[in-house]
């Protein structure tokens, strides 16, 4: 989807293929064909845009076949989708029955993660539309928290080093301009805005590595988005891309209906990063006992913008609302890719049953975010 700024300019929308559980490119093609499809049919929009999840293995394969990124390109193509953002994040088996901490591996220490950034750097270079003033790719904020020393971080820096270069000369030799952003997130080395604009400064010259502010993210750590923004603003760190999404928030843990309502969501696929205002936070839901519980509880559980949970529990909207109002709500874009990512649509309460009903809560989400985007003043451009 696409949307114009009153400066001119164009705004993307798009929903992340993570929610898919396809690693091959057969799979991959499916789902564009199928879910991908029926989304841009619930929404009646000339042009749906993909945020796609490619994982190593196949990404490795688009980059160096020319057969194989073509047979996407015409998937893409007959269904009218566009890719200006690729998710970077998880490297492989994002649909495993038990996902955990492997999101996190490799992590930025080790050459296979710089291998499959360079790998979506080709493919998206290929894919990015003519029109598009660039393309995102989306990456993990380092590593986990731990191990984390010296010698490792300046491993990671001599990794974005290089990428920057590559960035540079694929902008020079083929005129595309690709940006990887990093992406922070609770327990991770780079988890809260202060800390990822300080390691991202040195590369704000240039502009091609900034940062991906995923507002579930931010809202898990309480942070608050005027001040985030005025952080990013002083180290002269753009937002490349950002995911607009909501966390779970419960008001008062205290609340017996809320405790129960909240073991719903207590899965063992995903890591939910809990943190307590003004206190502690824990690495996910089965150590809820370690916190007091006498103040507010945010949970890192992508939950669907449109669809509030059931009360007393609730999401993070309010920060997602206040945070597209410095995003796009200004005399100009901060960022021009906006990516709904709620790839936790399997293990929700009451989760989607088939494809169809899948379909219809990402169009939901879309058109949740559509009149948003409309109302901050942004025309879709049909």
């Amino acid at each position: 989807m696409r949307f114009r700024h009153p400066d001119g300019s164009i705004v993307h929308l798009a929903y992340c293929t993570n929610v898919h559980p396809a690693e091959d490119l057969e799979g991959v093609i499916a789902q564009l064909d199928g879910c991908s499809a029926l989304v841009r049919k619930e929404l009646g929009v000339p042009v749906l845009g993909v945020g796609l999840w490619l994982a190593n293995t196949l990404a490795d394969r688009l980059a160096n076949s020319s057969v194989a990124l073509n047979r996407l390109r015409r998937a893409l193509d007959r269904n009218n989708l566009e890719v200006v953002t690729l998710n970077g994040f998880p490297y492989a088996g994002f649909h495993d029955r038990v996902v955990g901490k492997k999101v996190y591996s490799p992590d930025w220490t080790e050459p296979a993660r710089l291998r499959y950034t360079l790998d979506l750097v080709e493919v998206l270079a290929e894919l990015l539309p003519a029109d598009a003033s660039y393309g995102s790719i989306s990456t993990l904020p380092l590593a986990w928290r731990t191990p984390w020393d010296r010698t490792r971080d300046a491993a990671a820096r001599d990794a974005f080093n290089r990428l920057e270069l590559r960035l540079a000369k694929t902008h020079e030799t083929t005129g595309r301009r690709i940006r990887v952003a990093i992406e922070p997130e609770p327990g991770c080395i780079l988890e809260m805005i202060p800390q990822a604009a300080d390691w991202l400064t040195p590369y704000a010259a240039q502009s091609l590595v900034g940062l991906c502010l995923d507002t579930c993210h931010l809202a898990v750590q309480f942070e608050q988005p005027t001040e985030a923004f005025s952080t990013l603003q002083r180290a002269g760190v753009e937002v490349v891309k950002s995911q607009v999404s909501a966390a779970l928030h419960i008001p008062d843990p205290e609340d017996p209906t809320a405790r129960e309502l909240l073991n719903e969501f207590a899965e063992p696929k995903f890591l939910h990063q809990t943190r307590e205002y003004g206190g502690p936070g824990i690495d996910d839901l089965d150590m809820l006992d370690q916190l007091s519980g006498h103040a507010s509880w945010r949970v890192h559980f992508h939950v669907p913008v449109h669809a509030a949970p059931r009360p007393p529990l609730t999401s993070t909207t309010d920060v997602l609302d206040e945070s597209l109002e410095h995003l796009v709500g200004g005399a100009h874009p901060l960022t021009h890719h906006l990516e709904s990512e709620t790839y936790t649509w399997s293990v929700l309460p009451n989760a989607p049953q088939n494809q169809q009903e899948l379909a219809e809560g990402i169009a939901g989400e879309l058109a949740w975010l559509r009149d948003r985007l409309v109302g901050l003043g942004l025309e879709e451009i049909k």
